[in-house]
């Protein structure tokens, strides 16, 4: 069978075009993107078109992720010491390579305040993903992690594919049901069933465990969703490769001026609104992660979605690629 100049072996699929191994075809058409019902940057609802695409059946874990490395000898953003010229004003003995890596406080804590369970640690990175002492034996089949965007880029285009866009990540997401709340349905747990990888118990540090799942866990641990994809929601939130805007556009009042195959914000749109004086643009990232919980960050549905710096890098954050039919063909 032949394979592609990045070494993945290609299938034909119905279309004709050819697919990467270890990705399935995601078919194009329109949905109604967004949510009303939740966080106000998901709103509002408005219908987007995509046209049809491959998708990673997975994230990209810490298997995937070796060879990459192994291959290009590639450094990730976590593992450099930051240049004193890009962060004016910081200490000099906090300027050090490192991670954000959740740690579990012991006490009652604000939830307003996420720095009571995020700590950045001195050489925390994907081969050390709870800082030193750590590593992934064991974890080969687990997401990726501590992977800042650039890294998520570099690996897409060793692979020759791309990070998805938000609404493609979407699309793909809720596995051809438009409109529920989950990429399964209506009901968080049907029957009982616990559907991904998400918190239970009372967050930050009451971690009941029901799955046995302290942090991540293996890809497809879970059930897929209608499409055949695993951990789009809840296990490690994923990369998409649109800056991220304060809120969606408002839906289209004319059916031919529903938009196709949309982008988000510009970049200089994307600073946190917060802290006016850092300007570090944020992307899109999307599904929620192993710490989402109902009492907090309730991100583990497929309209969610989250900013997060490009210069960021955390314990429960990793990607999944797309190739587009032009590309494949």
């Amino acid at each position: 069978m032949p394979t592609s100049a990045s070494g993945y072996e290609l299938v034909p699929d119905r279309d004709k075009a050819a697919a990467p191994l270890g990705m399935t075809w995601i078919p194009g058409g329109t949905f109604r993107m967004g949510s009303d019902n939740h966080y106000p940057e998901e709103a509002p609802v408005h219908r987007v078109t995509v046209d049809g695409f491959w998708i990673d059946k997975a994230p990209v874990t810490n298997r995937q992720f070796s060879e990459f490395v192994r291959a290009t000898e590639h450094v990730t953003f976590a593992e450099i010491p930051p240049d004193p010229k890009d962060y004016p004003g910081a200490l000099p003995h906090m300027l050090y390579a490192g991670s954000l890596v959740f740690t579990p406080p012991s006490r009652p804590v604000d939830l307003r305040n996420w720095g009571e369970w995020w700590r950045f640690l001195k050489s925390a990175d994907w081969r050390h993903p709870y800082g030193p002492g750590s590593d992934i034996d064991g974890l080969d089949d687990h997401p990726v992690v501590h992977v800042a965007h650039a890294d998520a880029a570099a690996y897409a285009q060793w692979a020759g594919k791309e990070l998805p866009t938000e609404s493609e990540w979407e699309f793909a997401a809720r596995g051809g049901l438009d409109g529920v709340e989950y990429a399964w349905g209506d009901e968080f747990q049907p029957d009982g069933k616990l559907m991904a990888n998400t918190w239970h118990g009372e967050f930050p540090r009451e971690n009941l465990k029901p799955d046995g799942f302290e942090r991540t866990s293996p890809v497809g641990a879970f059930p897929p969703n209608g499409y055949g994809l695993y951990d789009m929601i809840g296990n490690t939130w994923e990369w998409t490769d649109d800056w991220f805007s304060q809120k969606h556009r408002p839906d289209a009042q004319k059916a031919c001026c529903i938009p196709q195959n949309p982008r988000g914000a510009r970049a200089d749109e994307s600073y946190d609104p917060c802290q006016p004086a850092i300007k570090i643009p944020r992307k899109v990232i999307k599904g929620g992660s192993h710490l989402c919980a109902p009492n907090y960050c309730r991100r583990y549905r497929p309209a969610a979605r989250h900013a997060e710096a490009v210069d960021t890098s955390t314990s429960h954050l990793g990607f999944r690629c797309v190739v587009r039919k032009a590309a494949a063909s």
